[in-house]
């Protein structure tokens, strides 16, 4: 089976949020696959994706912090600076985290860690509403 669906996530401000919630009821085929992966893109290059701690908030504002610290704002040497001072910053980070996850589905859920979740990385102050292509490929039930 193959199943393709554009989610569409609403604006959020700069930092890490949890989007666990907002994949799984974007996809309701997912229901429908025994086992397969599910491809998630994020269709944007100031942003991430990411898989980690689902519980603790602290752990999205220490993430925060520390790309905050090891990609500041206001560097005299990017030359990538029209659409803003934070633009470029954003796009090494969204580098260096990347923006895609690939991710296991078994009996028609995520197959995710107790403590995992998706995450998109916001990394500019005002990036809009984002757009993630999620793809699926697997073996129903039937």
């Amino acid at each position: 089976m193959w199943h393709q669906e554009e989610i569409h996530l609403s604006e959020r401000p700069r930092g890490f949020h949890l989007i666990t919630h907002e994949v799984d009821e974007a996809l309701p085929w997912l229901a429908e696959c025994q086992i397969g992966l599910l491809h998630l893109q994020l269709l944007h290059t100031s942003a991430s994706l990411t898989l980690n701690e689902n519980s603790d908030p602290d752990v999205r504002h220490d993430l925060d912090a520390f790309m905050r610290r090891l990609v500041p704002g206001g560097l005299d040497y990017f030359r990538h600076t029209l659409e803003g001072p934070d633009d470029m910053p954003a796009h090494v980070v969204a580098s260096l985290m990347g923006t895609q996850l690939s991710l296991a589905v078994r009996n028609g859920r995520l197959a995710l860690g107790t403590w995992q979740g998706i995450w998109l990385g916001e990394h500019r102050e005002q990036g809009g509403t984002r757009r993630v292509l999620a793809t699926l490929n697997g073996q129903s039930f039937d």
